[in-house]
């Protein structure tokens, strides 16, 4: 029973295939780019995401485990500056991408290129549609009028009615405002749609 071992065996006994995944994750980590077969390069994917893992965390212990896992220094220095540069800042994870090339003419293996992705995040744009944007100022206006109707209760009260309708007159015309935009911009947006 194979208890405690984890991974791929890839053909070889345990201290070739440890030997072969160090190998294979410096490689990826010089060239930016590697062509192996799938298996191979699935099994180095957590390796070379530990490593920048621990890059990202740039103390001396990380430092200490990725030259542990590397075994080059120099290396580990690259990839340390690279990262405080700004490389992977904005990825939380999946550093690396695999293109599929087809069948390996001798032996009909599966080959591969790895890449490590150096592309920025694209950001997700939440726009608000026009039902969420007139229920929200419909939600905002209760208590803007009901706060407007105090304030004027006070104000004949005291009769600081001056100074207290200008405010109430001011918040009402933001949220109006503020549910006529999103109209515009979804009115906008299926116009280009349409145009399209």
């Amino acid at each position: 029973m194979r208890h405690y071992k984890r991974g791929r065996k890839l053909g070889t006994d345990a201290s070739h295939t440890k030997a072969m995944k160090k190998n294979l994750v410096c490689a990826l980590f010089l060239n930016d780019r590697i062509k192996t077969v799938e298996e191979r390069a699935k099994e180095i994917r957590g390796d070379v995401d530990r490593v920048i893992g621990w890059a990202k965390r740039g103390d001396v212990h990380s430092r200490r485990l990725a030259i542990a896992a590397l075994g080059d220094k120099d290396l580990v220095r690259e990839i340390f500056q690279k990262v405080e540069q700004g490389m992977f800042a904005d990825r939380n994870g999946g550093y690396t991408r695999i293109l599929k090339l087809g069948n390996r003419k001798g032996d009909n293996a599966s080959m591969v290129i790895m890449e490590l992705v150096t592309e920025k995040v694209p950001v997700k744009k939440v726009e608000p549609k026009a039902a969420e944007g007139k229920k929200a100022s419909a939600v905002k206006a209760k208590p803007v009028k009901a706060s407007a109707a105090k304030a004027e209760a006070k104000a004949e009260a005291k009769a600081e009615v001056v100074e207290v309708e200008p405010e109430a007159e001011v918040e009402v015309e933001l949220v109006e405002a503020e549910a006529e935009e999103p109209v515009e911009e979804v009115a906008a947006e299926e116009a280009t749609e349409e145009e399209k």
